[in-house]
């Protein structure tokens, strides 16, 4: 077959342009550090990208939701804490006036110091966090004791997805921690009565006293509770955690580049590519000019 100058420079121009691609693509590579920018270029590298993206999304929006359930037992502990000490003053001074050394008046400044401290509870027991009362279960737009002093918790569970397939319970139920029979509320307004002296009252101090250490039980029992479940969640973040940096790696190690790589391979197209030019450039050269010379 006989080989015109034209096919000469076609076939230069033709792998001129593919030289110039690969130097682009390389180019590419190292402005965006990855080895693909569109799925044309490896729809194997793009199809798994997606996966581990996906992927790590997932893990991302789980670790949104630990935050989520943090903010509620963080927030719960802490009322616990202040209720555990509020009912423990209740119960120091039921132990003082149980020694019937204290006079009438004496009782009566004790009385006004226990109905500030139900106070305290009740605005404990009616917790907002970010417009949500804790203690009403699923009824968080619901305060618990109303402004007559009713009192009436949700006993349903707030549940929070941490993993795939896993929830976690993220509030206490209301009614353990201050309900009963009777609730913790009716215990210290009875206390309070027998403080002011009211002849209706028939029980005396030392059962207000063992009512008290019933309600500070219950309260006990739900921190101990809740701080086991604090305990799983802090697990379920050590895995996400570690969740997060494995996709994280994989996905770096399906899409970004080497970047000595890419470096040494577009110094090495730039050299062939003017070397081609260089060659191209002499084969094309002869023209009917220069036989003519």
């Amino acid at each position: 077959m006989r080989v015109t100058q034209g096919m000469l420079s076609n076939n230069m121009l033709r792998n001129l342009m593919n030289s110039n691609d690969k130097m682009g693509k390389y180019m590419d590579q190292l402005n965006t550090g990855k080895k693909i920018t569109r799925p044309s270029d490896d729809p194997v590298v793009a199809m798994k990208g997606m996966g581990y993206r996906t992927e790590l999304v997932k893990v991302e929006q789980f670790q949104r939701n630990t935050n989520e359930v943090h903010n509620w037992m963080d927030n719960t502990d802490a009322a616990l804490d202040k209720a555990t000490s509020a009912l423990q003053r209740i119960r120091e001074l039921a132990v003082q006036a149980s020694n019937g050394t204290y006079s009438e008046e004496e009782r009566v400044n004790m009385s006004e110091e226990v109905k500030q401290l139900k106070e305290h509870l009740v605005e404990i027991a009616n917790t907002n966090v970010n417009d949500k009362y804790i203690f009403n279960g699923s009824q968080t737009d619901t305060a618990p004791v109303d402004a007559e002093g009713n009192v009436i918790f949700d006993p349903s569970e707030v549940k929070i997805e941490v993993s795939s397939s896993t929830t976690l319970k993220a509030n206490v139920n209301g009614e353990d921690v201050f309900g009963g029979d009777p609730d913790i509320f009716e215990v210290i307004d009875k206390f309070t009565a027998k403080l002011d002296g009211d002849e209706a009252i028939d029980e005396d101090i030392d059962a207000s006293i063992e009512e008290l250490d019933t309600g500070i039980n219950n309260i006990i029992n739900s921190r101990a509770e809740l701080g086991a479940r604090m305990n799983r969640l802090e697990l379920v973040e050590n895995r996400l955690g570690e969740q997060e940096v494995i996709a994280t790696q994989t996905m770096s190690q399906n899409e970004d580049i080497d970047y000595a790589e890419a470096i040494t391979q577009l110094i090495t197209q730039e050299s062939l590519h003017r070397a081609a030019l260089s060659a191209g450039s002499k084969i094309i050269q002869p023209s009917l000019v220069d036989f003519l010379r």
